[in-house]
C-alpha cells in the first residue's frame, strides 16, 4: 500500500481536478448520447442529427488557432470555472425547455454552438493545467491516467445514458448532467490551489502566433502531409458518426439499447488498444503502424455495420474498428513530438487542431446529407433481388447501411494513397 502512495507522491490536487472534471465530461457525454436519440426521435433524419455536432464542432475549428494564445493570457482555475458555469447553464436552459414542452431542435443548435465555444477556450487550459498541478517525475503516470480515463467515458457514458434513459427519461440523465457540473464548479472553486506558471517575456499576437504555426508546418512537408492524412480521415469518420445512430436507430434488431451497447464496446476496444500501445515495444516504422492501423480500422468496421443484420456483429465491427486506434495515436503523437520543436509546439498545435479537424463538421453535414439525400431514396427505389438490397435488406437505415459500403472503399483508398507518399517516409530519417 504504501508502495502504491508512494508512486503518485505529489499527484494530490492533480487527482482533485482530474476527477471531478471527467465526472463533468461523463454527466455532458451522457446528454449529448441521449439528446442524439431525442433529435433522431422528433425528426428521423440524419442530417439533422448530424448538425449537432456540426454546431459543437465549428467554434473549435474556426477558433482553435487561438484558442492556446487566449489561455495563456487568462487565469486559469478562473476560465476553468467560468467554462464549466456556462456548461451548467446551457445545459439547465436545455432542461427548462424540455419540462416546458418547448424545446426545438434548433434550440440544441444554438446552445452546442455556445457550449462548442467554451470548450474550445477550456482545452487548452486543461491541458496547462495537467502540467502544472503534475510533477515531471510523474508525467508517465499522468498520461496513463488522462488515456484510462478517455476510454472510460467513452465505455460508461452511453451505457449509463441509455439505462436512465430507458429507466427515468431525458430528464433525469440532464439532471445528472447538472450535478457533476456542480461539483466541477465547487471544488475548482473552493478546492484546487493551482500554482503561477512562469510568464513569458513577450507574448505574440494571436494572429502573429497563428502565423508562425501555419509557416512551420508548411516548411516541414512531412508533418504537414501527416496531418492532411488524418484530416481525410477524420472526414470519413465523421460521416460513419453522422449514419450510425440513423442505422442502429432504424433497422430490425437495434434500438436505443443496441446503439449504447455498440457505442460502449467502441470504447471497451479504445481501452484495450490503450493498454495495447502502452505494452508495444516501439516499432521500427511508425508511419507503416500509423497507416496500417487506419487501413484495417476504416475497411472491417464500416464492413461489418453494412452487412451486419444484428448487435453480434455490429459490435463485432466496433472491436476492429476501435482497437488499433490508440495504437495509431500513440506513434502519431510520438512522431510529432520528436519532429516539432519543443519552443513551437503550441503554436503549430494550434495550427494543426484547425487543418486536422476542420473535416470533422463537413463530414457530418456530408454524411447527414448523403444519407437523407441520396443513400435512403435509392435503397428505397432498388427493385426486388437487386443486389444492394440483397446485401443490405430493406427499409429505413438501408440507405446508412450503403453509406458505410462507400466509406469502406473511401477509407482504404486514402490510405494506400498516403502510403504513396514519400515525405510521409522521410519522417523516420
Amino acid at each position: 500500500m504504501n508502495k502504491f502512495l508512494s508512486a503518485f507522491a505529489g499527484l494530490r490536487m492533480f487527482f482533485i481536478v482530474w476527477s471531478t472534471q471527467n465526472l463533468s465530461i461523463l454527466g455532458s457525454s451522457m446528454t449529448s448520447f441521449a439528446l442524439v436519440i431525442w433529435s433522431y426521435q422528433q425528426k428521423g433524419s440524419a442530417l439533422t442529427t448530424a448538425l449537432l455536432s456540426v454546431c459543437s464542432y465549428a467554434p473549435y475549428v474556426a477558433l482553435s488557432i487561438f484558442a492556446g494564445s487566449l489561455g495563456d493570457r487568462w487565469d486559469k482555475r478562473r476560465t476553468m470555472i467560468a467554462c464549466d458555469s456556462f456548461a451548467a447553464l446551457t445545459t439547465l436552459a436545455v432542461l427548462a425547455l424540455l419540462r416546458t414542452g418547448r424545446l426545438e431542435i434548433w434550440h440544441l443548435y444554438v446552445l452546442n454552438a455556445l457550449s462548442g465555444l467554451m470548450n474550445t477556450i477550456q482545452n487548452p487550459v486543461s491541458e496547462v493545467l495537467v502540467t502544472l498541478l503534475s510533477p515531471k517525475e510523474q508525467v508517465q503516470r499522468v498520461s496513463g491516467l488522462l488515456s484510462l480515463s478517455g476510454s472510460l467515458v467513452s465505455l460508461l457514458s452511453p451505457v449509463f445514458a441509455a439505462a436512465v434513459l430507458a429507466l427515468l427519461g431525458l430528464e433525469a440523465v440532464i439532471a445528472f448532467d447538472l450535478l457533476t457540473c456542480a461539483v466541477a464548479v465547487g471544488t475548482m472553486a473552493f478546492a484546487v490551489r493551482i500554482p503561477e506558471a512562469a510568464a513569458p517575456a513577450a507574448r505574440p499576437s494571436l494572429t502573429s502566433s497563428a502565423r508562425e504555426g501555419l509557416g512551420w508546418l508548411a516548411a516541414n512537408r512531412g508533418v504537414l502531409d501527416l496531418i492532411l492524412f488524418l484530416a481525410c480521415i477524420n472526414l470519413i469518420a465523421s460521416m460513419y458518426n453522422a449514419a450510425l445512430p440513423a442505422m442502429l436507430l432504424s433497422r430490425p434488431g437495434g434500438g436505443e439499447t443496441v446503439l449504447g451497447l455498440v457505442e460502449a464496446v467502441t470504447g471497451l476496444a479504445s481501452l484495450a488498444g490503450s493498454i495495447l500501445a502502452s505494452a508495444l515495444p516501439e516499432p521500427r516504422s511508425r508511419v507503416r503502424v500509423i497507416c496500417n492501423s487506419l487501413l484495417v480500422s476504416m475497411s472491417t468496421e464500416n464492413l461489418l455495420l453494412a452487412l451486419g443484420r444484428g448487435p453480434v456483429v455490429w459490435c463485432c465491427g466496433a472491436v476492429l474498428g476501435w482497437l488499433l486506434i490508440p495504437v495509431m495515436n500513440t506513434n502519431m503523437n510520438a512522431l510529432l513530438r520528436l519532429r516539432i520543436p519543443v519552443e513551437m509546439q503550441s503554436r503549430v498545435y494550434a495550427a494543426r487542431n484547425t487543418l486536422q479537424f476542420f473535416t470533422i463538421p463537413v463530414g457530418y453535414l456530408l454524411g447527414g446529407a448523403l444519407v437523407d439525400r441520396f443513400f435512403e431514396p435509392l435503397m428505397a427505389s432498388l427493385p426486388e433481388g437487386a443486389l444492394l438490397r440483397t446485401l443490405l435488406g430493406s427499409g429505413k437505415g438501408t440507405g446508412a447501411a450503403a453509406l458505410f459500403l462507400v466509406i469502406a472503399g473511401a477509407g482504404v483508398l486514402v490510405c494506400l494513397a498516403f502510403r504513396r507518399d514519400r515525405r510521409l517516409w522521410e519522417l523516420e530519417e
